[in-house]
């Protein structure tokens, strides 16, 4: 870690016990998260998407793909926010690289309406109890961003995204967030933000999330 973080860390201290980042598909979802858990030297919960056998099918025939994805995504997350839920709460600050209501966010962009039924009474029966970050961060980028960073990545699974279905998941987020108030958000420009190779970028976000404790709050670290 650099002196720049050190002392950023320091001076602006983290109240939130539990950070959940959100956003479309190569946004930089876990980059964040797993760079927040290692500043903080916190627990980090990610969704582990490569574990899901479902989901290059989904890609490739998401109608016949999308009801199992987004169920295993769902056992998935539920079983890994019982066990946040279940462990000492006096352990460290806790990072996810993904909120519980983003699965049903994506089932009602892909599954049919009988799928649909089916897939929300399981929902609200294994959801109940879910533990609530104190801060959830909303990372925006543009259709052309995500399209272009994902191609970039060169994940052979991710190969048949297109953008118009990256259309339809970032509009399904800007509804989500306009009525999101489970916590306080923190609403980032992603677009030009690098948090890999800009130390700047980083320190300026943390200080952001230190100071964001209630409300809706918007970070624009680019401005055109």
């Amino acid at each position: 870690m650099s002196a720049d973080h050190q002392n950023s860390n320091q001076a602006n201290p983290i109240p939130h016990r539990f950070i959940a980042v959100e956003g479309p598909i190569g946004v930089g979802k876990t980059t964040l998260a797993k760079k927040l858990a290692e500043v903080l030297g916190s627990e980090l919960i990610l969704e582990q998407a490569e574990e899901n056998p479902f989901l290059e099918r989904f890609y490739q025939d998401p109608k016949t793909g999308a009801l199992p994805t987004q169920l295993y995504f769902l056992f998935q997350r539920v079983r890994q926010l019982q066990e946040v839920r279940q462990s000492d709460m006096f352990s460290p600050v806790r990072v996810a690289d993904y909120l519980i209501e983003k699965d049903r966010l994506f089932a009602r962009s892909t599954l049919d309406a009988d799928e649909l039924r089916l897939y929300e009474q399981v929902y609200d029966n294994l959801t109940i109890d879910s533990p609530k970050p104190d801060l959830t961060i909303y990372l925006q980028a543009s259709v052309d961003v995500l399209n272009n960073r994902i191609r970039k990545r060169g994940r052979t699974i991710e190969s048949p995204i297109t953008k118009d279905y990256l259309k339809k998941i970032c509009d399904a987020y800007t509804d989500f967030f306009y009525y999101y108030d489970e916590s306080p958000l923190l609403i980032v420009n992603a677009s030009g933000l690098d948090l890999v190779e800009n130390e700047n970028d980083f320190s300026l976000l943390l200080e952001q999330i230190a100071k964001t404790t209630r409300g809706k709050n918007y970070f624009n670290p680019h401005p055109a």
